[in-house]
């Protein structure tokens, strides 16, 4: 059976130390340009740029697919790698710490301005319902309920 489509292709084993070395600096450089549109990212988001992040995206998503890549080849070819190239893998694995702890603060920073945004969202569109409902009594002497159709959906410009 072919394999998918959308599938990874599978890893090529390393054949020297050489090719182990290569592979391992590959990935390091994958990784720190990767950290370095990761920080920009944090900052345009922590400095309320939103706007400026959609210039940056597709570098991020190219360093993302090559650190995918080249990370899949050296979790196929560890053993050999830490047999092989001990510095450099060891040197790698603290790299990876480093790149781990960026990445969690570059997700924090993005978790947050979603919720905040959502959380605008949601108010905007409450605050708009409240004004659609009306503000009299109706013939029995109770406040007439809201309309079953709700208020009009909320239209957002990205373009901020």
């Amino acid at each position: 059976m072919p394999p998918a489509p959308n599938s990874a292709p599978a890893a090529i084993p390393i054949a020297s130390a050489a090719e182990g070395a290569l592979l391992l600096g590959r990935l390091a450089e994958a990784m720190a340009s990767l950290l370095g549109v990761l920080e920009e990212e944090t900052q345009l988001v922590r400095a309320g740029r939103i706007s400026e992040i959609a210039r940056i995206e597709p570098r991020k998503s190219d360093l993302a697919r090559r650190y995918v890549a080249d990370a899949g080849a050296v979790r196929a070819n560890a053993l050999y790698l830490a047999r092989e190239t001990p510095r450099e893998f060891d040197d790698l694995r603290h790299r990876y710490e480093q790149f781990r702890a960026v990445v969690q603060i570059n997700l924090a920073v993005l978790a947050t301005a979603h919720a905040v945004s959502e959380g605008i969202i949601r108010g905007a569109a409450g605050e708009l319902a409240r004004k659609a409902t009306p503000q009299t009594y109706g013939a029995g002497g109770r406040a007439t309920a809201p309309g079953s159709n709700g208020c009009p959906p909320v239209a957002v410009s990205r373009r901020l």
